[in-house]
């Protein structure tokens, strides 16, 4: 008798299925703490920099958080391309990204940017303000190898962007926003971009 058909499991991304459940549970964690602890939601600053209508603060907190995007991602792209290290922590970051569908890296970009701006910026930056939540986010950053602290300043910069925009208007949107495209963009690039070895022509690859 011909053997019957094996049906194949679908593949999991241990490391996406990870870092969903980890970001899930740091949203739930932080939204669960400021209402206990503070007189108001997480995703509101309870004395912004600046005295707007809510209206007027959400909307100057998503385009100010769009403009940071489109920075950052330009940013990556000029250190990736002009500078050794920048190569480096590319292709050191690359393997983490490399096996991820484009589903696995919009949702892993959404839950990031929601887990991260709420325990951060929603959390912690009003109790001990921009540089001291910012440096705690670069150094949540850790990876393996020579590029660590490269990659722990970077975050630490954007960190400072992403809570000046909380910490301004007072509503965490724009952190959000930017977040959450600075990961989908970034992590698809990653995915995506073989750098170029120095002295060498860049080349990418797809997958």
């Amino acid at each position: 008798m011909p053997d019957r058909p094996r049906w194949s499991k679908p593949r999991v991304n241990v490391t996406a299925l990870r870092a969903f459940i980890g970001y899930g549970a740091m949203s739930a964690i932080a939204v669960t703490v400021a209402l206990v602890l503070r007189d108001g939601p997480a995703w509101e600053h309870p004395a912004p920099w600046l005295t707007l209508k809510k209206p007027a603060a959400i909307a100057l907190s998503a385009a100010l958080g769009f403009l940071l995007s489109l920075i950052v991602i330009g940013a990556t792209r000029v250190v990736v391309a002009r500078f050794s290290w920048g190569r480096r922590l590319h292709r050191d970051l690359r393997p983490m990204a490399r096996d991820l569908s484009t589903g696995h890296i919009l949702l892993l970009a959404g839950l990031s940017s929601l887990g991260e701006e709420l325990l951060f910026r929603g959390l912690l930056l009003p109790a001990i303000g921009v540089g001291m939540s910012a440096a705690l986010f670069g150094l949540a950053h850790q990876m393996a190898g020579p590029s660590r602290w490269v990659w722990v300043g970077w975050a630490m910069v954007i960190g400072v962007g992403l809570g000046a925009i909380f910490a301004a208007t007072g509503s965490l949107l724009g952190a959000l926003l930017a977040h959450a495209i600075m990961n989908t963009v970034n992590l698809a690039y990653l995915r995506d971009h073989e750098p170029r070895a120095d002295g060498d022509e860049s080349t990418a690859t797809t997958s």
